[in-house]
């Protein structure tokens, strides 16, 4: 029997997960998926997990888990083993991801607790875009906080990764132009590619920026924060909490930061949350077309842009000026996996193109460890 990856993604609520059957030629195949929920910690939910998971799989071998990390930092533009060093240089990455990177290492501290000879590799939703230009990353600050680390690191890269892994097979010689990937769910994004890397993104230094998001405001006038921050009874913990968890779609609409429950609501302030969603979205796609010089195609992907046809209209109807003429039928009509939604003849193609962070992440730790590491098998010692 071939032994399995594991890819964890820990957030602060749940925990997603994917096995894959590693065999030695043949590609990886998934084998297993799923998510806990609301796990008592992070200990409870792999030993959980590593139960279910020897159930499943008949107690085939583990050979390594690889992680989303979401912020790499300056310091790691590749997937990397964890060691304790690379662990400590992680953890001084915190307070860039508050939301996400303290969960992320959580859930690689605990399987060290339960599997301390265990391989692990950390994959950072940073590192696709280190192939971003100077000008594309710097702030306008004094240079000695340039030379500190605050940049424009950009995220969502491991969807970004695989996303330009496919696109040759859906798009062909288009896809080695200017491309624009709209990654939409929760967290929100776009990035500009040109040869299928990337040169521009909307967020920046934090996941806060860009888009308007399912909680997150996306970009603000920094005026506003300075201002916010001298109000009376305002901390920097709740201004941290106003901005990433009581803002953009639930904050406009005061209803919910999830595009279904607005969709399906009548109330005004759904559709006025909508509206700005879409605006901010097509103002932005008009600022990545710039940095590439004109656009080939569009490409939506994760939750909002592989199910809401609605939001794909909006967006479609938009940018019109770029010379996309979106088909309204195709795009009402597309089921799950890879279609085309745009008239034939038109500039610009746009695709929904589902997304496969995990698979990306079971790839790079394949690579990283192929041949060097030991297999162990999946259940835990018992404590």
């Amino acid at each position: 029997m071939q032994p399995a990856l594991l890819v964890i993604n820990s957030g602060s609520s749940s925990v997603k997960f994917a096995a894959y059957e590693a065999a030695d030629e043949a590609p990886l195949s998934r084998i297993a998926h799923g998510r806990i929920e609301n796990p008592a910690s992070p200990e409870a939910a792999f030993t959980q997990l590593f139960d279910w998971l020897a159930q499943q799989t008949g107690g085939r071998a583990l050979l390594a888990v690889g992680h989303r990390v979401v912020h790499g930092g300056a310091q790691f533009q590749q997937p990397a083993r964890v060691t304790p060093a690379v662990l400590a240089q992680l953890e001084t990455l915190n307070p860039l991801a508050p939301l996400h990177q303290p969960h992320n290492l959580s859930a690689i501290r605990a399987v060290a607790r339960l599997l301390p000879e265990l391989p692990q590799v950390a994959c950072f939703d940073t590192e696709f875009h280190a192939s971003q230009p100077w000008v594309a990353q710097a702030c306008a600050l004094p240079r000695r906080l340039t030379e500190a680390g605050i940049k424009r690191y950009g995220f969502h890269g491991l969807s970004y990764e695989y996303i330009a892994s496919a696109l040759p097979a859906h798009l062909g010689a288009v896809a080695e132009g200017r491309v624009v990937v709209a990654h939409l769910g929760n967290g929100a994004s776009l990035c500009a590619m040109r040869g299928r890397r990337s040169v521009a993104s909307t967020m920046g230094f934090s996941t806060l920026d860009g888009l308007m998001m399912g909680t997150r405001c996306g970009s603000l006038d920094p005026g506003i924060v300075l201002h916010l921050i001298q109000q009376p009874g305002i901390s920097v913990s709740a201004l941290e909490k106003l901005l990433y968890e009581e803002s953009g779609l639930l904050g406009v609409s005061g209803i919910s930061g999830d595009m279904r429950t607005l969709e399906a609501s009548a109330a005004p302030e759904a559709r006025q949350a909508i509206e700005l969603y879409a605006y901010r979205l097509n103002q932005q796609l008009g600022s990545m077309a710039a940095a590439l010089g004109g656009l080939d195609a569009l490409v939506f992907t994760a939750g909002i842009g592989e199910n809401s046809a609605p939001m794909r209209q909006r967006v479609g109807s938009g940018a019109a000026w770029l010379g996309l003429e979106l088909d309204a039928e195709a795009n009402q009509a597309a089921q799950p996996g890879a279609c085309c939604i745009s008239k034939t003849g038109s500039r610009v193609a746009a695709w929904v193109i589902p997304t496969d962070e995990e698979g990306m992440i079971a790839r790079h730790t394949q690579a990283l460890l192929r041949g060097n590491a030991p297999a162990q098998r999946v259940k835990p010692p018992v404590a």
